[in-house]
């Protein structure tokens, strides 16, 4: 079991930066894919930026350039650095863990999500 906490999300103007962070309990965090997620008010979940275990990383094509995807194994924490905000960003953001096997998902876990609201 994986529980997830994230937090960083708050009220910014458009151009502006945030980091979204997201602790995850247990011991095993080094072996996890972790990913962020968005879902904007009507519009269904996307996903934003992935690192796995081995700390490669993909983003969609709308932040590429904007957001960096990272983590601190030791701090079992993982990132998003979100720069040059667009009203479009504006979202709850959640944080996903994945155990794998090969690319088969064997367990899935989210956070509770944080809000992120751009400014026009």
């Amino acid at each position: 079991q994986v529980q997830l906490v994230e937090s960083g999300g708050g009220l910014v103007q458009a151009g502006g930066s945030l980091r979204l962070s997201c602790a995850a309990s247990g011991s095993t965090f080094s072996s996890l894919r972790m990913a962020w997620y968005r879902q904007a008010p009507e519009k269904q979940r996307e996903w934003v930026a992935t690192i796995t275990s081995g700390g490669s990383t993909n983003y969609t094509d709308s932040v590429i350039g904007r957001f960096t995807i990272s983590r601190d194994n030791a701090k079992n924490t993982v990132y998003l650095q979100m720069n040059s905000l667009k009203p479009e960003d504006t979202a709850v953001y959640y944080c996903n863990a994945k155990f794998l096997r090969g690319s088969i998902v064997l367990s899935s876990y989210w956070g509770q999500g944080t809000q992120v609201t751009v400014s026009s």
